[in-house]
């Protein structure tokens, strides 16, 4: 009888693998938002623009989004408060209007980039399983139905478990192609040495915007703010203070390792073979004949399952911001967010339909996304240094001085950013 209960009261392999994941599942939605078919195609033109040399611009802006996840977070660890609700009660309501604005603009965006991309790709990998392919609407609708079907279950951890399925899967598929595909690793290590190498004589484009465009998926400003909001539903407090800070250092880490994989695959490759890169589903018609099919179609999975990770927390953008600005139960269920979420959601049709550049689309938007980092920075820069909500947590100097340097990097990328966008608009 003493050995039954025992027995009964034993956690399970299962319960155990269960607890261990839901600690970092916050960092896994992090990661699923952050690696998107935006930084997997910033990645890979810089790859195959430039070799392994801007390795560096990767290793930067992870250790920006890690001191930044880690500061939002713990912020939200001290005051009890989201980063919405903190601008709209600290700050001014408008600055927490203007987030909600330029993130949902942005998200809007992505939406589209990411879905047309991923249909892309789905119609080059079909050509080899179907005479002239599956047209690109019909993965596109695959996929948006897809998504919507697991935000109909409306609960943020469904969400959770289901990203992590599939960031499990982009993980594999890129790290799997990093090893066939690797470029010397002399290279490797030469691309940690910052520098800015010379225009591309093939393409005529200089760095500039390349290194804005991996910054602004990186370094990005949803990711923050969604951040104090999963800090909170997870219950942390100040007691988490570690658990928090262990969480980010996974998400972070796994964000290096993708991205420099994704660039490596493109630098073993295309940049090998004097090759550029003009869209997503280029990648797929290049690497078979230098890499051989499994490495191609590993690569299209990868890609998949990254735009399809990274439209979960796209479409809850908007409902998730004006929950947290509002102070409002974040109830997914309700029609008005389901509505929401259906007309954003739709907006991944629009490149399939209107046969648009999605990979020009995906550029210009994350340069974009580097423009409102400045404001990002500046405004956790003074909430942290408050001593009537931090206290005894206040921001220590060396703090302000790393929220400083990031602050003028941010600003250097988003006049980089802006300046290329001006270039690349028809005169």
């Amino acid at each position: 009888m003493s050995a039954n209960t025992h027995t009964a009261t034993r956690p399970t392999f299962a319960a155990k693998f269960a607890k261990t994941l839901a600690l970092f599942l916050p960092g896994i939605f992090l990661l699923g938002f952050n690696i998107g078919t935006g930084s997997v195609t910033a990645m890979a033109n810089a790859g195959a623009e430039y070799g392994m040399s801007l390795l560096w611009t990767i290793v930067v802006s992870c250790l920006c989004t890690f001191f930044m996840i880690n500061l939002y977070g713990r912020f939200t660890l001290v005051t009890g408060d989201t980063a919405l609700q903190a601008f709209r009660k600290h700050i001014h309501p408008a600055v927490g209007l203007f987030f909600i604005i330029a993130l949902t603009a942005g998200v809007c965006g992505s939406v589209m980039g990411v879905m047309g991309i991923v249909a892309d790709i789905c119609y080059e990998w079909s050509k080899a399983l179907v005479p002239g392919g599956i047209a690109p609407i019909y993965f596109a609708a695959f996929f948006v139905a897809l998504v919507y079907f697991i935000f109909w279950n409306g609960r943020t951890q469904f969400f959770e478990r289901s990203l992590a399925v599939i960031v499990a899967l982009m993980s594999a598929c890129f790290l799997i192609n990093f090893f066939i595909l690797m470029p010397p690793p002399v290279d490797i290590i030469k691309g940690l040495v910052p520098n800015l190498p010379e225009v591309n004589t093939t393409s005529g484009k200089g760095p500039f915007l390349v290194i804005a465009s991996m910054v602004g998926t990186t370094v990005f400003s949803g990711l923050f703010i969604i951040r104090t909001t999963l800090v909170k539903e997870a219950g942390w407090s100040l007691a988490d203070e570690k658990k928090q800070r262990t969480d980010a250092i996974v998400s972070v880490v796994l964000m290096f390792v993708i991205s420099a994989a994704i660039m490596a695959a493109a630098s073993g490759t295309l940049y090998a073979e004097g090759v550029t890169l003009s869209k997503a589903s280029q990648m797929i018609g290049l690497l078979e004949p230098l890499a051989g099919a499994f490495a191609a179609s590993i690569f299209a999975l990868g890609l998949v399952a990254a735009g399809v990770s990274s439209q979960f927390p796209n479409v809850l953008m908007l409902p998730w911001l004006l929950c947290d600005y509002t102070g409002a139960e974040r109830n997914m269920t309700l029609p008005r967010y389901r509505i929401m979420v259906l007309l954003i959601s739709l907006l991944g049709l629009v490149v399939p339909i209107f046969s648009a550049r999605p990979i020009a689309v995906m550029i210009i938007s994350q340069a974009f996304n580097a423009v409102i980092l400045p404001a990002t920075v500046a405004c956790i820069l003074y909430l942290t240094n408050r001593r009537d909500l931090m206290g005894e947590h206040r921001n220590s100097r060396f703090a302000n001085s790393i929220l400083v340097a990031i602050l003028l990097f941010s600003l250097f990328t988003s006049f980089v950013g802006i300046k290329g966008v001006i270039e690349l608009l028809p005169r």
